[in-house]
């Protein structure tokens, strides 16, 4: 799906949605009540098309370890402690050793996270997915006081937005990939690393950040725009930190503002927060 298509479905879906009383809709987890002191955070995505050049090159595994990362990362973006996971594979036939680097990878990343793997569903549709092609989704849960949520509402102008390394591309954006590997190969590892987990860094971070953004398909100001208020826009010095390698194959075959609206180009995750201290700041809230 493009980002506009996705987009426009957001728009369309929002009332449905929240007439079910959810809130958080359009940010990356949902709320959910549990009772009069905490709420709980869902989130659930799929790692799209990057299977179709892991698998070639060995490195499903790693597809299982982005799917879990991936959403315990929009989970934590809301202050939430991450619980649970629940995974989903599909393809036409299902190979067994396949589906099992996949879930050994997203193991691997729930025990580092002390996420539990609760359970799946695998499902064989040939009339769905093309021979040898499968899909790998999932989804997490978390809980986070009502008193120490982070949505974004505390934003100020004058914030500093402070950015965390990626590994590499991460999980988006891998439709321009396989276009541009059709006329230039690239093996450098950050093309199928993992994405990272940024527990460690909302931990270090959660008692004065303002915000937490993860950055996935959208690229940097898509996604910090999730996060902040009405009114709020975020300013990124595009210069303000390096680039790994991969993304410097990509420009030699992506404009720049599709670099900006697809990739994190370096910066996997961001916190908007008023005091930086020495922390690498990529930009600033107006």
């Amino acid at each position: 799906m493009s980002l506009a298509a996705a987009e426009g479905v957001v728009a369309r879906l929002r009332e449905a949605v929240e007439s079910t009383g959810a809130t958080g809709f359009g940010a990356f987890a949902g709320l959910y009540p549990l009772d009069a002191r905490s709420l709980l955070a869902a989130s659930m995505d799929s790692i799209g098309t990057k299977p179709i050049v892991a698998r070639a090159r060995g490195a499903l595994r790693n597809c299982g370890a982005d799917m879990a990362a991936h959403c315990i990362n929009d989970v934590i973006t809301t202050g939430a402690r991450p619980l649970l996971l629940l995974d989903y594979v599909a393809s036409a036939r299902l190979d067994l050793e396949q589906v099992a680097e996949l879930v050994d990878g997203a193991a691997e990343v729930c025990r580092e996270a002390n996420v539990a793997l609760v359970g799946g569903e695998t499902a064989e549709m040939p009339d769905v997915y093309r021979d040898e092609e499968l899909d790998f989704a999932a989804a997490c849960i978390g809980i986070v006081d009502r008193s120490e949520l982070i949505d974004g509402s505390r934003v100020e102008p004058g914030d500093a937005v402070i950015g965390f390394p990626s590994a590499g591309v991460h999980a988006n954006g891998f439709t321009w990939v396989r276009r541009v590997l059709e006329d230039e190969d690239y093996d450098g590892p950050d093309l199928l690393a993992p994405t990272r987990l940024y527990l460690d860094d909302v931990r270090a971070w959660r008692d004065r950040a303002h915000a937490f953004a993860h950055v996935t398909g959208g690229g940097l100001l898509g996604n910090l725009d999730r996060v902040l208020p009405a009114g709020r826009r975020a300013e990124i010095g595009w210069d303000a930190w390096e680039r790994p390698p991969v993304f410097e194959w990509l420009s030699r075959h992506v404009p720049e503002d599709e670099l900006r609206r697809v990739f994190n180009l370096g910066i996997g995750f961001c916190a908007v927060v008023a005091d930086p201290g020495e922390a690498l700041v990529i930009g600033e809230i107006r």
